[in-house]
């Protein structure tokens, strides 16, 4: 019997460390996409991406905690904090949850500013473990595929356009000009030119080549599958919206825009023009129905499916919440903090 327990003990030991080992290695193996799965909208993305919403999950940056990466069930309201990371641009897949870790404006008044970020993470739904892509400053990532689109910043070459695999591997920098990689469609990234002229741009990440599909001066393009919409910068920054077939933009409302977003078939944005009559407002995609929801400086317009959320310009530890129907009613977003 002795003879026995000498053989089984060291087996049952073998057997513990071995299945310590492939569990470190499964939990340590990245899940790849098998589409160009997009990882939030040209909406969200161009305001900070503080929401996203994946597969009935919201996760978003909690003002009542911080502004740490949290998720909501949008079905039962239930509200779970995943990491105590100040968390922007967020994105996120079957599998995990990419954001721009902001932790350098721990001790000030939140905000999207341009200096007070830094490294790009992944954030593991499974495991519940932090990675990081990339620990260099790093703003505007966008989930295409298996690849985070994403402005890099670094002392020799300042801000240029990079793009990263899931994995942390094939980091490489896709261009010299800081391009917004807000926009995304499937493999293909829209953007507007920056240096040399403000045309708006298709990329086909697949190959990486890109294409002029409208010349002008134009800013901010979102698109979908039947539209590009963006900013008409010679003409007082107004909305316009390019159909596929179209050669031409339509204009959809002539006030001056600061931020827009894109919901379905509403478009909520934040007017501001000369004569001070700033206000947060909604409309359809063809420009009808147009609404004033509340007047004053908003920013930070982010979407779900349910509602868009929105902050007053300078008190961004405050979120308000609208119906993305366009109803108009605003409560204050009130998501319960973990103790």
């Amino acid at each position: 019997m002795s003879n026995l327990k000498r053989f089984i003990i060291p087996l049952a030991i073998l057997l513990v460390i071995a299945g310590y080992a492939v569990f470190y290695f499964v939990s340590r193996k990245t899940h790849f996409n098998d589409s160009y799965v997009n990882g939030n909208t040209a909406g969200n993305l161009y305001n900070g991406g503080i929401f996203c919403e994946h597969n009935g999950m919201v996760y978003f940056s909690n003002p009542d905690d911080n502004h740490y990466l949290y998720s909501m069930d949008t079905a039962t309201g239930e509200v779970e904090k995943l990491y105590e990371d100040i968390a922007s641009f967020i994105n996120a897949d079957d599998n995990y949850v990419y954001y721009v870790r902001n932790n350098v404006a721990k001790d000030f008044q939140f905000a999207f500013l341009h200096f007070n970020t830094n490294s790009l993470c992944r954030y593991d739904l499974k495991t519940g473990k932090v990675r990081i892509l990339d620990s260099a400053p790093s703003i505007y990532a966008s989930l295409i595929g298996n690849y985070i689109y994403y402005i890099h910043y670094d002392t020799e070459t300042s801000s240029t356009l990079y793009r990263i695999k899931i994995d942390g591997s094939e980091k490489e920098q896709v261009d010299t000009n800081p391009y917004f990689t807000c926009s995304a469609n499937g493999p293909y990234l829209y953007y507007n030119g920056i240096e040399n002229d403000h045309n708006i741009y298709q990329m086909d990440t697949s190959s990486g080549v890109s294409q002029t599909i409208c010349q002008g001066n134009y800013w901010m393009p979102s698109a979908d599958n039947e539209n590009i919409y963006f900013l008409d910068c010679l003409n007082n920054y107004s909305l316009v919206k390019l159909g596929r077939s179209q050669s031409e933009p339509v204009q959809l409302a002539s006030d001056r825009i600061e931020y827009y977003n894109v919901c379905g078939n509403m478009i909520f944005f934040q007017r501001n023009n000369l004569n001070g009559d700033a206000a947060l407002c909604c409309m359809r995609t063809d420009g009808s129905n147009y609404k004033v929801i509340r007047e004053g400086n908003f920013t930070n317009i982010n979407a779900t499916s349910q509602y868009v959320y929105f902050s007053a310009v300078g008190e961004e530890d405050t979120i308000y919440q609208t119906p993305v129907s366009g109803s108009g009613e605003v409560s204050t977003f009130l998501p319960a903090s973990e103790d």
